[in-house]
């Protein structure tokens, strides 16, 4: 029978029938199907091995099998089956635990647990093998030149991946577990030497004070509990799918975060300005990287404030200069300019939302027809006037060049308030839509750092270098938001 004392129960058990009897009424492991286990005889010592199919290496379970019933040939020793064990099981990673509780969180994340009759512990051997497709490169961040490969839903080979292209020994990648009852695990990856220890116990406490079920939604969910931002709806945290990124940023003296059966990490802490910066510019001269720049920057801009300028322009033509008076509308519609700006840029999601939801061989054809039937039609039957799909489609353009979708997604929404602002009020309507926007970007901190930095509080030399991509060679300092403990990349006086 199994103890009824409290703090027996988290302790293996001597006897192998109270163990199998605890795996039965806790992980059902008579009843679920992939809760999978072995008993065989050993030196006459009964040995039971637990595994998860399907999270396990097949060949590695049957090769384990072998060497210990290859123990009843080669040795006589009854009274040492623990340690003949012990030193027949080939593998790189077995640990020892007393602990039934660690066990079957362990077997849980798809390690094999083996007891031992007549021993109160037991051993913990990782042979896992999570279900994972090959490393290829993100559809969000695609480059010309560089790497093709990305991180998948498998966060062992996503710690390789980040491994391969940091080979230092101060390397870190601690292993935490998030969730009752999906127990989650999440990686904390950094630069022992580099990156701030305050920061670093800030991201650990506020990962280890989540209660909940489970991290179902995997990154996402961890970060609303990180960040509380509640109805802000500029990103706190900068996602990638890119191991080259995530292993810049932990030169850098940011803190990385990797959640199992998420193909994205979380990079921490992060700017506005982060949110701007893709990984092509660094594949390029760095003439070409900063013209690049340039370019996302200016229809970033455009994405913003285009559209409610124009709208600006049309309801007080007076603030229009005469040369540029061309911009129209040229035509009239029933349709007051605001409704129908509206209405186009709905009609964009709708669009977009459609393609996303749409297999990849119709998407084609359905952006065919949403472009040429919708669109013309639109425009022959006076719903909209020219110039209205024109400035909505290069918006839309500009938040299709923003590298980050979720700043991208954040900027429709501010337009979409200034917008509505300059409609309601004109000119002054405009400016403090704008004050607003960019007093509310102000107060905003990512883990205490400012969001604007280095714009608000300025730094010049740090925004120099985000406005011009400077080679490699001339880059000796990290970024000093992130308060790292070694400031230099490389002495100064190797900088030639």
């Amino acid at each position: 029978m199994l103890a009824n004392d409290q703090t027996n129960k988290t302790h293996i058990y001597y006897s192998l029938k109270d163990n199998e009897t605890y795996m039965k009424q806790t992980l059902g492991a008579d009843v679920s199907y992939d809760i999978d286990f072995r008993e065989v005889v050993v030196l006459d010592t009964n040995v039971q091995l637990y595994y998860v199919n399907g999270l396990v290496d097949d060949a590695n379970i049957t090769q384990l099998l072998k060497k210990i019933v290859s123990i009843n040939d080669d040795e006589i020793e009854k009274e040492k089956v623990w340690e003949i064990i012990d030193n027949r099981l080939v593998n790189q990673q077995v640990e020892v635990t007393q602990s039934l509780d660690e066990a079957v969180d362990q077997l849980l994340s798809g390690l094999i647990i083996i007891f031992v009759d007549k021993q109160s512990k037991g051993f913990i051997v990782d042979v896992r093998r999570y279900p994972a497709r090959s490393p290829e490169e993100p559809d969000t961040e695609r480059v010309i030149r560089g790497s093709r490969d990305g991180f998948t839903e498998n966060i062992l080979e996503n710690t390789a991946l980040t491994r391969r292209r940091i080979r230092d020994e101060r390397l870190r990648h601690e292993m935490l577990n998030v969730g009752e009852r999906s127990k989650t695990d999440v990686c904390v990856c950094y630069l022992q030497d580099v990156a701030n220890d305050a920061l670093l116990k800030n991201i650990k406490d506020k990962i280890s004070t989540i209660e909940i079920d489970g991290l179902t939604m995997a990154d996402k969910a961890l970060e609303e509990f990180m960040s509380k931002q509640l109805w802000n709806t500029y990103p706190l945290v900068r996602y990638t799918e890119r191991p080259d990124v995530a292993a810049d940023h932990i030169l850098d003296g940011h803190i990385v975060i990797m959640v199992d059966t998420s193909p994205s990490v979380i990079v921490l802490p992060t700017t506005f300005f982060d949110h701007l910066e893709h990984a092509e510019e660094s594949r390029q001269t760095p003439a070409i990287g900063t013209f690049i720049r340039w370019i996302r920057l200016l229809a970033v801009i455009g994405s913003l404030y285009l559209l409610p300028l124009w709208l600006l322009f049309v309801l007080d033509p007076s603030l229009l200069p005469e040369k540029l008076s061309f911009i129209g509308p040229n035509e009239s519609s029933n349709i007051p300019i605001f409704w129908q700006i509206l209405l186009a840029d709905i009609g964009v999601e709708f669009m977009r939302m459609a393609a996303v939801h749409t297999p990849t061989p119709l998407a084609t054809a359905m952006g065919l027809i949403a472009a040429v039937l919708i669109g013309e039609i639109a425009v022959d039957v006076g719903m909209f006037t020219p110039e209205v799909i024109l400035y909505v489609a290069i918006s839309t353009i500009g938040n299709y060049v923003t590298p980050s979708y979720e700043l991208s997604v954040a900027n429709r929404i501010t337009r979409l308030f200034l917008l509505v602002i300059t409609a309601l009020f004109g000119l002054k309507g405009f400016v403090i839509g704008i004050v607003i926007q960019i007093l509310h970007l102000v107060n905003i901190r990512s883990i205490y750092v400012p969001y604007l930095w280095p714009l608000i509080p300025f730094n010049g030399g740090a925004l120099l270098q985000f406005l011009i991509r400077f080679p490699a060679s001339k880059k000796y300092k990290r970024p000093l938001f992130v308060r790292p403990k070694n400031v230099y990349r490389r002495p100064k006086q190797a900088v030639k």
